[in-house]
């Protein structure tokens, strides 16, 4: 019983928050601080780069043809869900600071790699879920930061819109880039797509040393309260249960098949932290990045382990 439970911790949230505890106690000081932040910049121009460069032509123009379906995920996504974090981050007992990110965590894209894999485990539409969060993050690229120019100017030191040379510059361009050099790189991308997702990964540690690191020296463990966090804990857990309840609700109530309501479930109920840590850190101050990412990182705790729970129930029921 206890394997189990361990096993359904992600290893990679293990590191985020080894690498937070080393930002606590061997915070960046003096010169190090902008040798810090121009690696972490240089993280993200990378994670985007390989984003686009892993999205192939092929899977946009497939995926289109099941409009229905992602039309449906994206409203889940990037409409349902900021919805209910403006109702949320209005929640009276929730800490101020918790309840930017909150919103924030609201708007981020879906998941890739774990939508499609309990997709797989719950024998829904597997091809439909690569297509569903492929269009997600790339929608993302362009809606998140839109939402929250929109939605959060002025809180948490947040969006501005002189941040969108920012944004292009970070996000955008380096997206296309990739995705241009494609035909040349595809092949490197797929041969070498393991040590790929290392690189991946080792940039948003990168990125979350350099947001915790500035965070800690602006006084983030003396802001945040235990009592706070168990309260952003069950908040969340709400959030996903309405979302998770909604999405196949909706799902089957709009005739959708069974595999395609599965897509949706999983697709539609989930938010990146693979992209959520790279646009902080290009959407907010250095010094609000770290207390913004604390409801990013719980959530996506929450839905590895509640998706883990219903992926095989459903993988168990006799097909329709």
């Amino acid at each position: 019983m206890i394997r189990r439970i361990f096993g359904l911790v992600d290893p990679f949230l293990v590191a985020l928050l080894i690498t937070m505890l080393l930002a606590t106690l061997l915070p960046a000081r003096g010169a190090f601080v902008p040798v810090v932040e121009g690696a972490a910049d240089a993280g993200i121009v990378l994670l985007f780069f390989l984003h686009g460069a892993k999205l192939s032509r092929e899977a946009i123009i497939d995926g289109a043809r099941n409009w229905k379906l992602h039309l449906m995920v994206l409203a889940a996504t990037f409409v349902l869900f900021p919805l209910l974090g403006l109702a949320s981050s209005a929640l009276p007992f929730l800490d101020r600071d918790f309840a930017a990110g909150l919103l924030f965590l609201t708007l981020l894209p879906s998941t890739v790699q774990s939508s499609i894999a309990f997709t797989a485990i719950a024998r829904g539409n597997v091809a439909a879920a690569v297509c569903a969060a492929s269009f997600s993050n790339l929608a993302g690229i362009f809606l998140t930061p839109a939402l929250v120019a929109l939605l959060m100017a002025g809180t948490t030191g947040g969006f501005s819109w002189t941040s969108v040379e920012t944004i292009v510059l970070q996000l955008l361009l380096p997206f296309v880039v990739g995705h241009l050099l494609r035909p040349w790189i595809g092949g490197f991308v797929a041969r070498n797509k393991a040590w790929l997702g290392k690189v991946d990964r080792g940039s948003i540690l990168l990125v979350v040393y350099a947001a915790f690191d500035a965070a800690v020296v602006e006084g983030l463990w003396q802001r945040v309260a235990p009592a706070s966090l168990l309260v952003l804990t069950l908040v969340c857990l709400a959030l996903l249960g309405l979302v998770l309840g909604a999405t196949w609700g909706l799902g089957r109530a709009l005739g959708l098949s069974r595999e395609d309501a599965v897509v949706l479930l999983f697709c539609g109920s989930k938010k990146s932290l693979a992209s959520g840590v790279p646009m902080a850190g290009v959407l907010f101050s250095a010094a609000s990045v770290g207390i913004v990412l604390l409801p990013v990182m719980v959530f996506h705790q929450l839905q590895l382990i509640a998706c883990a729970l219903i992926a095989p129930r459903l993988g168990r029921q006799e097909p329709e």
